[in-house]
C-alpha cells in the first residue's frame, strides 16, 4: 500500500522555469498543410519532473523541439524563466537529451562525456574531475577507455546522459531517451535517471508514449490529443519518493491510477488509427 503524497505547496510557489502559451505548429508535405500541434499551452515549474505522454503523431516531440529552439513554433511563444527563447539560438540553462545515443564512435566514453566541458572551454583539470564524477554516478567506472562499439545499449545511454548532465543544465528536455531499451534496462535507467533527479532536482520535461514509464517518473502527466496535438488532460502523479519503480507498480494505487489514464490514452489511440 503506498501512502500517497499530497502534491506539496511549496512546488505551486516555485518559480516558472518552462511557460508555453498558445503554441502551434505546421508542416507542408506534398502540398498540404498538415497541423502537428495546435494551441497548446503550459507550465512547468521550478524542481518538476513532468512527462508529455500521447500517442505516435500526437506532437509531442514537436512541442519539444520547438521548446529547445530547434524547431520554429508556427505560432504562440515559448519564454524560458520569463525570456522569450528564440528558435535556433541555444538557452544557456537548457540540456537536451535525444531518442537515440549521440555518442561519437571514435571518441572514448570519458573524452565522450566531457565534449561539451570541451567546447565550453573548461580545463583539462576540470574536465577530468566533472567527467569522473559523472561516469562514477551512472556506474561506468572501468569503462572511461572504452569506445561506444563495445558497449551495451544500456551503458551507451548512461553515457549519453552524463554527456548532457556533466554541464549541469538547470532544465533538462529528454525526448524517449529509453524508448529503444529492452525493458529490464529501461527499468535500470529509471533508476540511474531518478537517483540523479531527486539529487540535482532539475526541472525536467519528458517525452514519452510509454504510462508506466511516465508514473515511475513523474510528478505531473500532461496527456496530448491525436494530432493535432493538443492538451487533453493532466494529472498528478501523487506517489511519494523515492520511488522504487519495480515494487511501485505492484500497488493498487499504481494500478488505479495506471488505468484511469490509460481509459483517456486509449481514445486517443483509437483517434490516431483513424486518422
Amino acid at each position: 500500500m503506498l501512502a500517497l503524497a499530497d502534491p506539496p505547496a511549496q512546488a505551486a510557489l516555485a518559480p516558472v522555469r518552462v511557460d508555453v502559451r498558445g503554441l502551434s505548429k505546421s508542416f507542408a508535405l506534398h502540398g498540404r498543410r498538415i497541423d502537428a500541434v495546435d494551441d497548446v499551452s503550459f507550465t512547468v515549474r521550478q524542481g518538476e519532473f513532468v512527462s508529455l505522454l500521447g500517442p505516435s503523431g500526437s506532437g509531442k516531440s514537436t512541442v519539444l523541439n520547438m521548446i529547445a529552439t530547434l524547431l520554429a513554433p508556427t505560432g504562440g511563444s515559448i519564454l524560458i524563466d520569463g525570456k522569450a527563447v528564440v528558435p535556433g539560438r541555444t538557452t544557456p540553462q537548457v540540456g537536451y537529451v535525444y531518442q537515440k545515443d549521440t555518442l561519437f564512435p571514435w571518441r572514448s566514453v570519458a573524452d565522450n562525456i566531457g565534449y561539451g566541458l570541451e567546447l565550453a572551454g573548461l580545463s583539462k583539470a576540470e574536465r577530468r574531475e566533472r567527467v569522473a564524477r559523472a561516469v562514477a554516478r551512472v556506474g561506468l567506472t572501468g569503462f572511461e577507455a572504452a569506445y561506444p562499439t563495445s558497449l551495451s545499449g544500456g551503458m551507451r545511454q548512461r553515457a549519453s546522459l552524463m554527456r548532457t548532465l556533466v554541464r549541469e543544465p538547470e532544465i533538462l528536455l529528454m525526448d524517449e531517451p529509453f524508448g529503444a531499451l529492452d525493458t529490464h534496462t529501461k527499468l535500470d535507467m529509471h533508476d540511474v535517471l531518478l537517483k540523479i533527479w531527486e539529487r540535482e532536482k532539475q526541472t525536467v520535461l519528458f517525452v514519452t508514449h510509454d504510462l508506466g514509464e511516465a508514473l515511475t517518473l513523474s510528478n505531473r502527466i500532461i496527456l496530448f490529443s491525436a494530432r493535432p496535438g493538443r492538451i487533453k488532460d493532466s494529472f498528478e502523479v501523487p506517489f511519494p519518493r523515492p520511488r522504487d519503480g519495480v515494487a511501485m507498480r505492484e500497488t493498487p494505487e499504481y494500478a488505479a491510477l495506471f488505468s484511469r489514464i490509460w481509459h483517456a490514452l486509449g481514445e486517443e489511440f483509437k483517434k490516431a488509427r483513424k486518422s
